[in-house]
């Protein structure tokens, strides 16, 4: 974990510690391969900022408690499922470091470990009664299968306008950091409206957070990615600042962008688009989005007093914004 994210997880660091123990115990089944399965994603540890979100929501809004493991468990399972769901669609080899779960163990017992994983988010619920947890849990699902799917039709008509853009970056991204939110304020507080602020400020953040995601793609580097910039391009994946360029360039432009796109990983032209992105204010414009996105969700906690878990949710915005990576 990046130094930046451990000063943000400071607040909650002793809850973190039962978290993991309580997520590694909601994993184990009667199943040998499951078990080895899910030893070798536990090493694939990340961030954790998913968990991390649910802790900080809770303690703002009232203090962690035991339903509050239950949500962060609930949002960890699903998190991780959709990025083993992920790797077999894109035919991944690498994960946090390490072979993907594809490349050893193949996409059958992949993709059936991933549904097992929502499965026992599932059991998870039931077993404690947490419906309104699944109710939300549920509602996220769907909306992240829905951006997934009409990012993937939009991309191959290339006719992605900012509307659409944003109703995907909505549900792909921002509707798991919103639910994260939601449930740990759930979790420790029956007021609605601190309820609706915690949602609304993980709404926010996780566009926010994609739209950085997606101007990085053009000013990053291989050393920072460990993948080359311009891959969304290659992808054929249309995010704002070639959104802008499109919008404001004249029909010649926009043709000749557009039918390099459409060759997809064998465009040759990805530089030129990088600097066409560049020239005609397309980062500037991006940027200029995501921080209105990120005083949005700063916004969302003025409803809160001030304190240790507050300031860490008002870093993280800072870090989602400036991130080099």
């Amino acid at each position: 974990m990046p130094d930046s994210l451990k000063k943000i997880a400071t607040p909650v660091k002793d809850e973190l510690v039962i978290f993991d123990e309580k997520f590694k115990t909601s994993l184990r089944s009667d199943v040998k391969l499951l078990n080895l399965v899910t030893n070798y994603i536990l090493k694939q540890k990340g961030k954790r900022v998913r968990p991390i979100l649910v802790l900080q929501a809770a303690a703002l809004c009232g203090g962690v408690n035991d339903r509050t493991y239950i949500g962060a468990s609930l949002v960890e399972l699903l998190h991780t499922a959709t990025l083993v769901h992920d790797d077999v669609v894109d035919d991944a080899e690498k994960r946090r470091g390490l072979p993907a779960l594809n490349a050893v163990w193949k996409n059958k017992i992949s993709i059936l470990f991933g549904d097992y994983l929502l499965s026992r988010g599932l059991s998870i619920s039931v077993d404690n009664k947490e419906f309104d947890f699944l109710s939300i849990m549920s509602t996220t699902v769907k909306r992240m299968a829905e951006g997934e799917l009409l990012q993937i039709y939009k991309s191959k008509k290339l006719d992605i306008d900012t509307e659409t853009y944003f109703k995907i970056i909505s549900d792909k991204t921002a509707s798991l950091l919103s639910t994260c939110c939601e449930i740990g304020a759930v979790s420790s507080s029956s007021d609605p409206e601190k309820q609706k602020a915690m949602k609304e400020y993980g709404e926010n953040l996780g566009i926010a957070f994609q739209i950085r995601d997606d101007i990085l793609d053009y000013i990053g580097s291989f050393n920072l990615f460990g993948k080359e910039v311009g891959g969304d391009i290659k992808d054929r994946k249309i995010t704002l600042p070639l959104i802008y360029t499109l919008e404001n360039s004249d029909s010649k432009t926009r043709k000749e962008i557009l039918k390099n796109l459409k060759k997809g990983s064998k465009n040759k032209k990805v530089k030129e688009i990088i600097e066409m992105v560049k020239s005609s204010g397309g980062i500037d414009y991006a940027d200029k989005i995501a921080r209105e996105y990120a005083q949005k969700a700063r916004e969302c906690l003025q409803l809160f007093d001030d304190s240790e878990n507050k300031t860490a949710l008002l870093e993280l915005v800072d870090f989602v914004i400036d991130r080099k990576k």
